[in-house]
């Protein structure tokens, strides 16, 4: 059986009295597998988060989504998930090429609102290489021969080393509303456009302060210099959706 825990976990463990609960948590609730029931929870998740960081540990957490059960689990020690068509930036599978490990976290936040940590090695495949598998599941060459926006591009392949529940007792119960999803799309305002004012505050930097009433300043053309303050426009929580 492997050893669980991080010798910096040990560590705080001993120094806060917590040894002996994380004793029986590792015993009871940690494995290097995926048993029956991780395999039919993996297989209803909309959602994981994925925790990845390069070979200086600069760390990213990112978000997938997909259809119900668009992780395919290849066997009790291997799952793989799509990358569909994003921005072209490849923060997390840049990544996993300098350092292969992962953390995924699946979240029930509808049903039984329990987690799912799967954590291990990755790497990263393109289609003709996880379509040369002979051991490959039926669900996942299905999702290779699909077209347009949901076809992925590549995949990541995870080898598990620690699979474990995350408790329920803080993840709150949501109730699911039905979302458009717009897969692969590059259209802006489907993709949220600038929500954040990014591309106005990188503007904004350009152009320089704003000059405050009375103070001198020498003359400006007019289409210079003037700051644009952000808008006042407010949205509720986003709905679970693919990858922007």
């Amino acid at each position: 059986m492997s050893t669980f825990g991080s010798a910096g976990e040990r560590k705080l463990q001993g120094r806060c009295g917590t040894t002996k609960r994380a004793a029986a948590f590792y015993q009871n609730q940690v494995l290097d597998y995926l048993t029956d029931e991780m395999y039919a929870f993996i297989a209803r998740q909309e959602m994981v988060f994925v925790a990845t960081a390069d070979a200086q540990g600069e760390c990213d957490c990112s978000f997938r989504a997909g259809l119900p059960g668009f992780v395919r689990v290849l066997d009790p020690k291997r799952l793989a998930y799509p990358e569909y068509r994003g921005n072209g930036v490849m923060a997390s599978l840049g990544n996993i090429l300098e350092n292969s490990h992962i953390g995924m976290i699946f979240v029930d936040f509808f049903h039984s609102t329990v987690g799912l940590h799967v954590n291990g090695r990755a790497s990263v495949l393109e289609n003709s290489e996880l379509a040369g598998r002979l051991d490959l599941p039926e669900e996942a060459r299905r999702d290779l021969a699909l077209s347009g926006g949901r076809k992925p591009e590549r995949w990541v392949v995870v080898d598990v080393e620690e699979a474990y529940i995350h408790c329920s007792k803080h993840i709150p119960m949501l109730r699911k509303i039905e979302k458009t999803i717009h897969w692969g799309t590059d259209d802006e305002a489907r993709k949220g456009g600038d929500y954040f004012r990014v591309k106005q505050a990188h503007q904004d930097q350009k152009s320089g302060p704003a000059v405050a009433d009375g103070d001198c300043a020498a003359p400006e053309s007019s289409s210079g210099g003037a700051r644009v303050e952000p808008g006042g426009s407010s949205g509720g929580a986003a709905s679970p959706s693919g990858p922007a």
